[in-house]
């Protein structure tokens, strides 16, 4: 009764200042408060959430946390005060602290703090290392905490990796020095630092036990953690690991499991095949082992992860419990006898069961409108299960989901600013191909829809290619903001794309452009013979990293557009596979290595076509992109250039991957905008 007449206030308070609704725009969507993903206290009473207070002035944001009872009850309330971001919280076992990561009073790297909720008062430090620490894990029997740091190889103490530290800090010479692959990752350049997992007391003055200090496969050098959980008894450890990630220039390293005592000792590998294993953890009773699991080195282009269960602690009776779900696992939950997880289908994150005995599962959303994550799970019985929620017309809130297969918001910080917001949900279209594969595309209509009117069509082209157009929120792509100078969207999910089980993922390989690139041109002529509102002469496309890489492709092989738009998108294969973070997916996606026999490295190259490059194409690039360096967009932007097409080139040096920061999106949104407004209107 009490969440009733809360949300009959609210309701009130919309009604008295709701004002006339508006397209969205940058600051609309930019100045949205974000909401991180909920954690609920093992006894299903409370949920801890971050939000963060977006600005433009990165010095003047707030994030801090949050907590709300389960039952939404009352508001949420901060618990927390302060700039500086608390990440990574997880609760006590007896429901009473949280644990969490922040960087407070000058320090230079994040520690570890306690936060007692049931006595309160101010959060206490727990740790005091050098390199830092983050993933908090309390043990099952809440006396310790389990987390990682950075460390400097064989600096076991932290005193060795503070001697360490100081060190290279003084050294008078700049330089990189390598010896194996990797060398760079995402946005940052590889140094010789290794994850260590660590165990705490929680008590004062007790110390940090680095687990690796006598573990042998640390100090190799394809050595690498991926992720760990405490045992059941709260006696040792079980983390993923692989110890050849310096393979990873001609194969896909793997990752295996094993188990280190406390102590850090007795070393035990408990798994030792091909396959991949990772995020591992117990079923509440302490009976099951569970993990993801995924082929590795099978010449696919994707792999979809298992849910895999082994007897504890014997390991015996290995059972994939989700082989008859062909889904991708977006994240999932533990409850007494069962897990609970968000699965991606056809555009939509929606939420299943399945029995942790016997691996029956259980479709639990009712009809898919927009997408759930972050699901988070009570110990209790029947489990409280809260996650996030959002759509393409609202962004991530924290919600509690219900035995009638539906769900209450828990937090609501954005509904009021959402009410002034004239904003269109997708429309979902469905056509054969001429390769006879059902093809899924989003549709959306700009803000003030009048049907009788013509609108050009922007076509939208989504990254991966395992990527999906999801009925989501977006910063990167927002439908809204992009449809609403007055543009029909249509955002297509070819060959390749997730969601529409492991083999129509799978098959875009050795097809890497032309086959995908044909779904996305007949996609666009369908939906301007089926609506009479799209102007057929008025197309442009547009998409980031591979969404750029097929804008490039389209380059290469149609003039129908009136314009493009490539963000972070390779114009040569060879080249890329030349400078990327990762090479050896792209050989399995194209047949081999660039100078072998296969024939897709040429034929399927956009660079290849390069004499037919002919549409205005605007280029965007960040500078600390590893990913799809920045020289492939040089490239692009040479032979456009050397072809006398109308171009733009934009290099943002602070960005990676992606255009995050606040100014620099707004810049971004501005020239998308005015280069569509430029060949459209």
């Amino acid at each position: 009764m009490k969440r009733i007449a809360f949300y009959l206030l609210l309701f009130g308070f919309h009604l008295i200042f709701a004002q006339t609704k508006h397209p969205i725009t940058h600051e609309d969507m930019w100045l949205l408060k974000r909401v991180g993903a909920p954690a609920i206290s093992p006894d299903g009473k409370w949920v801890v959430f971050s939000m963060l207070e977006p600005s433009y002035d990165s010095k003047e944001q707030v994030n801090d946390l949050w907590i709300a009872p389960s039952d939404a009850s009352v508001p949420p309330r901060k618990i927390t005060s302060g700039k500086a971001a608390e990440t990574s919280y997880s609760w006590s076992p007896d429901s009473r602290k949280i644990a969490f990561v922040a960087k407070r009073d000058g320090e230079e790297e994040s520690q570890i703090y306690t936060l007692d909720l049931a006595q309160g008062g101010e959060a206490q430090k727990l740790t005091k290392l050098s390199g830092g620490a983050s993933g908090p894990k309390w043990s099952p029997d809440g006396l310790k905490i389990l987390f990682t740091s950075e460390v400097y190889p064989l600096c076991y103490a932290d005193s060795s990796n503070k001697k360490m530290i100081e060190e290279k800090k003084k050294l008078k010479y700049k330089a990189r020095v390598y010896t194996s692959f990797p060398i760079r990752n995402w946005d940052h350049w590889l140094d010789e630092k290794q994850t260590h997992l660590f165990v705490q007391y929680i008590h004062p003055d007790s110390l940090a036990l680095n687990l690796f200090s006598n573990v042998e496969i640390s100090k190799a050098s394809g050595f690498s953690f991926s992720s760990a959980c405490w045992t059941p008894d709260s006696k040792s450890i079980l983390f993923a690991a692989t110890t050849n990630n310096n393979t990873a220039a001609y194969q896909e390293p793997n990752s295996q499991l094993f188990q280190v005592s406390i102590s850090g000792i007795d070393l035990k590998a408990l798994t030792t095949s091909q396959e991949n294993y990772e995020n591992p953890g117990f079923s509440l009773d302490g009976k099951y082992l569970i993990c993801l699991s995924s082929q590795f080195n099978n010449n696919k282009v994707y792999n979809e992860n298992r849910l895999v269960r082994f007897d504890w602690p014997n390991l015996n009776n290995k059972i994939i419990l989700n082989s008859k779900l062909d889904r991708p696992i977006q994240s999932y939950c533990f409850s007494q006898d069962k897990l609970y997880l968000t699965v991606e289908d056809r555009g939509h994150n929606i939420i299943y069961s399945i029995s942790i005995a016997n691996a029956n599962f259980s479709k639990l959303s009712k009809d898919p409108i927009g997408s759930y994550s972050n699901l988070s799970c009570s110990n209790t019985t029947p489990p409280i299960i809260v996650g996030n929620y959002e759509s393409a017309t609202m962004p991530p809130e924290v919600v509690r989901f219900t035995e009638d297969r539906t769900h209450y918001s828990i937090s609501y910080f954005n509904k009021l600013k959402l009410s002034e917001l004239d904003l269109n949900p997708i429309e979902e279209i469905w056509f054969k191909s001429s390769r006879g594969k059902q093809i899924r595309s989003v549709l959306v209509k700009p803000a003030g829809f009048d049907p009788s009117k013509k609108y050009p069509l922007l076509v939208l082209i989504h990254g991966g290619p395992a990527g999906a157009w999801l009925d989501n929120w977006s910063y990167r792509w927002n439908y809204q903001l992009l449809a609403k100078p007055g543009y029909v969207v249509l955002a297509t999910d070819f060959t390749g794309s997730t969601g529409y089980g492991e083999k129509f993922s799978q098959d875009i390989a050795l097809d890497p452009f032309k086959g995908p690139g044909d779904e996305i041109n007949e996609a666009a002529a369908d939906a301007i013979n089926r609506f009479s509102f799209i102007d057929g002469t008025k197309q442009a496309a547009g998409g980031a990293s591979y969404g750029g890489h097929l804008a490039n492709w389209l380059q290469a092989t149609t003039s129908h557009y009136k314009c493009l738009i490539s963000h972070a998108g390779l114009v040569n294969s060879i080249s890329q596979w030349g400078s990327s973070d990762a090479i050896f997916n792209r050989e399995t996606m194209n047949g081999g290595t660039p100078w072998g026999t296969s024939k897709i490295w040429k034929e399927q190259n956009p660079f290849t076509y390069a004499d037919q490059f002919k549409t205005p194409m605007l280029v965007t690039v960040g500078e600390l992109d590893y990913r799809v360096p920045v020289n492939n967009s040089i490239e692009n932007w040479h032979i456009l250039q050397r072809q006398k097409v109308p171009s733009k080139l934009i290099v943002f040096p602070e960005e990676n991957h992606w255009i995050l920061k606040a100014e620099n999106s707004r810049f971004f949104y501005q020239e998308v905008q005015a280069w569509l407004e430029k060949y459209l209107k």
